[in-house]
């Protein structure tokens, strides 16, 4: 499935304009200042997951519905064959697949990532943070883990359980990049 940035865009500021949000009240929600929010909204910048899935919970829509302009309808299962996944631009050189993509109401969303080497990245590694937990399973190669202030060094079979509202982030350790897989879990809203 091709996504289009300037029509995950344009879904964004028609969500926006029909919920009634302003675009300062977007930036606050996507924890941006309201000229980065500007910048997203208007296709200059890159559209991280981060982002995406908090404008998608702001608007009370799935992350698919803000990618590919339609909304799961699986409900029983659903299968996603070998590289067939949705495919996520979050940061410059990552590769994102949404493997969970045509499955309606979801409690987590599991992503094939792949990491390429970026040694500027091994110095200061980009952070983020979202809203739920976040589980990641190493596949191939080898990552650095940031969190906070905490480094740690992973490899193949290593996993790590995060409190994804807290600052984190990862790099690749290994020249041929690294691969593995995130389930990001939703906070419960109560």
């Amino acid at each position: 499935m091709d996504i289009i940035l300037g029509e995950i865009t344009e879904r964004i500021r028609a969500l926006r304009d029909a919920t009634g949000f302003t675009k300062e009240q977007m930036a606050k929600a996507t924890g941006i200042s309201v000229k980065e929010y500007i910048a997203h909204e208007n296709g200059e910048r890159d559209l991280t997951f981060t982002f995406l899935y908090k404008c998608a919970e702001k608007f009370g829509v799935d992350i698919v519905d803000l990618m590919a302009g339609e909304g799961p309808n699986l409900s029983g299962y659903a299968v996603v064959k070998n590289g067939d996944g949705l495919p996520i631009k979050r940061r410059k050189g990552f590769e994102y697949l949404h493997l969970a993509y045509s499955f309606k109401n979801k409690t987590a969303e599991p992503l094939l990532v792949t990491v390429p080497y970026n040694a500027d990245e091994l110095k200061k590694i980009p952070m983020a943070k979202h809203d739920g937990q976040e589980f990641n399973y190493v596949l191939k190669g080898k990552m650095r883990f940031a969190y906070e202030n905490h480094i740690e060094d992973v490899g193949e079979g290593d996993s790590i359980y995060y409190n994804s509202s807290r600052k984190h982030g990862m790099a690749a350790l290994t020249k041929d990049g690294c691969v593995f897989i995130a389930v990001v879990l939703k906070e419960e809203h109560k």
